[in-house]
C-alpha cells in the first residue's frame, strides 16, 4: 500500500480522473504515473499512435487505455480523453511531468479541502527553462484540475445574470516539467501545417508561434514562417502588440535570408512604435556582419538597456550582452567587455 493511501482516511475527498494523451513515452511514463499513484480514482490513457512500449507500461497502472487516430490537433485528443472521465474533477497531465513527495501531500490536502464551487484549480508548472521551451520564465500558474460537470448559477441581487466566468483557485502545488527532449520541432510543424492551410491563428497561438521561433532559434523554421508574419505585419487591421511580434519575426527572417532592404523596412515599422529588444538585436547583428563595430555596439546596447523584449528575453539579456562584449573587445575597451561578460554570466 502506498504510504499516502490513508492520508485523508475518514474525510471526504473529491474524486479525480487522471486523463493523459501519450505517444512514445516509454522513457518517462512510469515516472509520471508513479508520482501520481494514489492521488486519483481512475486513470485514463489515450494513445495517439505509440510504436514503443508506452501502452505496455500504461497497462501496469490502468485498463482504461484507448486508441485515438492522431489528427494533428492536441485539443481533439484531450477532448476525447476528457469524454471518458467519470469523476467529479479531471486532472490533465503530460507524461513528462512529475510530483515530488511534498507536492503529493499538497495535492492530497487539496482533495480534502477543495470547496465545491471551485471549477478550475491552477498549479505551478516548473522547470520551464531547462529544455529550450517557448517560455521566458521558469515557473507559471497553469490550469490543471477541472470540474467535469459545471453547474450554472445566478448572481447579482438585481439585473441578475448567470455567472459565466469559472471559479478559479490558485494552489501552491508545483509540478516538475521534465521532458526528455525539446518539443519545439513538433510544435513548429503543427503551426506550419495550420498556417499552410491558409488558416488564421488566434492571437494567443500566433504569439506562441512567434515566441517559439525566436526562442528556439530554428533558422529554417523562421524562414518558412516569414510569409505568414509578413502578411500579419502588412494587415492594416493588425493591433500594435501583434504588429510588434510579427515585425520581430520578419526582421530576423529577412536578415537571415540576406534581404536587408526588407529587414530595414520592417524594423522602421517597429521603431516608429516602441522598439523591441529583438529588433535592436537583429540590427546589431547586421552591423556586426558589416564590421561596423561602433554602430553594432549602439544597437546591442539599445537591446539590453534601452528597450524591452517582446518575445525572447534573452535577446535583451545574455545574448545581446555577449555580442556587446565582443564589440567592446574588438574596439579595445576590455574593461567594458569584461563587465558585459560578467552581466551575461549572471543573467537569469
Amino acid at each position: 500500500m502506498d504510504k499516502f493511501d490513508n492520508f485523508s482516511e475518514g474525510k471526504r475527498n473529491v474524486t479525480i480522473s487522471l486523463c493523459m494523451i501519450v505517444k512514445n513515452e516509454e522513457a518517462v511514463l512510469a515516472r509520471c504515473l508513479d508520482s501520481l499513484k494514489g492521488l486519483t480514482e481512475e486513470i485514463i490513457i489515450v494513445d495517439t499512435g505509440s510504436t514503443d512500449r508506452t501502452k505496455e507500461i500504461a497497462s501496469r497502472y490502468t485498463d482504461r487505455i484507448y486508441d485515438f487516430d492522431w489528427t494533428g490537433d492536441f485539443s481533439e485528443a484531450r477532448n476525447f480523453a476528457f469524454s471518458k472521465a467519470s469523476c467529479e474533477y479531471i486532472y490533465s497531465a503530460d507524461a513528462d511531468e512529475a510530483l515530488d513527495e511534498e507536492n503529493r501531500r499538497r495535492f492530497l490536502t487539496l482533495k480534502r479541502t477543495l470547496l465545491p464551487e471551485v471549477e478550475i484549480v491552477q498549479m505551478y508548472y516548473c522547470n520551464q527553462l531547462a529544455n529550450g521551451s517557448v517560455y521566458n520564465f521558469d515557473r507559471e500558474l497553469r490550469a490543471k484540475l477541472f470540474k467535469r460537470v459545471r453547474g450554472f448559477t445566478w448572481i447579482d441581487p438585481v439585473h441578475e445574470t448567470v455567472r459565466t466566468e469559472p471559479v478559479v483557485f490558485n494552489s501552491e502545488i508545483e509540478i516538475q516539467h521534465l521532458p526528455a527532449e525539446s518539443h519545439a520541432g513538433r510544435d513548429l510543424s503543427i503551426f506550419e501545417r495550420v498556417t499552410g492551410e491558409g488558416k488564421k491563428l488566434s492571437k494567443r497561438l500566433e504569439r506562441m508561434y512567434a515566441k517559439e521561433l525566436l526562442i528556439s532559434e530554428d533558422e529554417a523554421a523562421l524562414l518558412r514562417a516569414e510569409g505568414y508574419f509578413t502578411r500579419v505585419a502588412d494587415d492594416d487591421e493588425t493591433e500594435p502588440e501583434r504588429l510588434k511580434d510579427a515585425v520581430c519575426v520578419v526582421t530576423k527572417a529577412a536578415f537571415l535570408s540576406g534581404n536587408y532592404l526588407k529587414m530595414y523596412r520592417y524594423a522602421l515599422k517597429e521603431v516608429a512604435m516602441e522598439p523591441a529588444s529583438e529588433v535592436c538585436y537583429v540590427l546589431g547583428e547586421y552591423y556586426l556582419k558589416e564590421d561596423d563595430l561602433k554602430e553594432a555596439t549602439v544597437w546591442f546596447y539599445n537591446a539590453v538597456f534601452e528597450t524591452e523584449s517582446a518575445l525572447s528575453l534573452r535577446h535583451g539579456g545574455d545574448l545581446a550582452l555577449e555580442r556587446l562584449a565582443d564589440c567592446y573587445e574588438r574596439l579595445g575597451d576590455r574593461e567594458q567587455a569584461e563587465r558585459c561578460r560578467e552581466m551575461a554570466e549572471q543573467y537569469e
